[in-house]
């Protein structure tokens, strides 16, 4: 469970910059990694999920 915690805020710390990167200097590129980055969150979101039920079914 803590790798997938450390996972997380990995990808949350690359969507913060990329997405502070395209709203404040219109970098279009920044703006592809930061939805890339949404992705993983998202993918990250899910095990976390079904991590966190395993460990309260103990």
């Amino acid at each position: 469970m803590k790798a997938i915690l450390e996972k997380i805020n990995a990808a949350v710390a690359a969507f913060n910059e990329d997405a502070a990167a395209q709203a404040e200097k219109g970098n279009k590129a920044a703006g592809t990694r930061a939805r890339k980055a949404s992705l993983e969150i998202e993918k990250a979101m899910k095990e976390f999920r079904k991590a966190s039920l395993e460990a309260s079914k103990k």
